[in-house]
């Protein structure tokens, strides 16, 4: 498998991600982290801040519709795995982000730009773990 270099769909992807986190820091005074947002949606303690979070969630599943109309094709998605690798992958990252306090967004993102020595610390293992599996996957195992 071939990993393609994309620095302009990244960098603008980036900016993008940085400002929705601004914006929701400036505007609500709320940390812009996609598991505490999903989560918050279910909990019964977050009941008077639903609907931010709504908005939020369809604006990021909805990005897709919006590159569709722009460009009249949806965008390539290639997964490379089976269903069954989905779900127990999805299954790590849960246990990950139940654990490491936060996903990558959280962490990431708005941790890092406080300097949050938790995030920092969380950012530097998803990165060692990130650069662990893949050379195991691709010079170890040969996927």
């Amino acid at each position: 498998m071939e990993t393609v270099f994309t620095p302009w769909q990244s960098l603008t992807g980036g900016a993008l991600i940085g400002l929705a986190a601004t914006l929701l820091m400036l505007g609500l005074g709320r940390i812009f982290g996609a598991t505490g947002v999903l989560h918050g949606l279910f909990s019964s303690d977050a009941s008077g801040d639903r609907m931010w979070r709504l908005v939020l969630l369809a604006g990021m599943i909805s990005g897709p519709l919006l590159v569709f109309m722009l460009s009249g094709r949806m965008p390539a998605v290639q997964v490379p795995v089976s269903p069954l690798m989905l779900g127990i992958g999805g299954l790590i990252v849960g246990v990950g982000v139940t654990f490491g306090s936060g996903c990558t967004s959280g962490h990431g993102v708005c941790g890092m730009a406080r300097l949050s020595p938790r995030s920092i610390v969380a950012v530097l293992t998803f990165m060692i773990a990130t650069a662990a599996t893949v050379y195991v996957q691709r010079h170890v195992i040969g996927v």
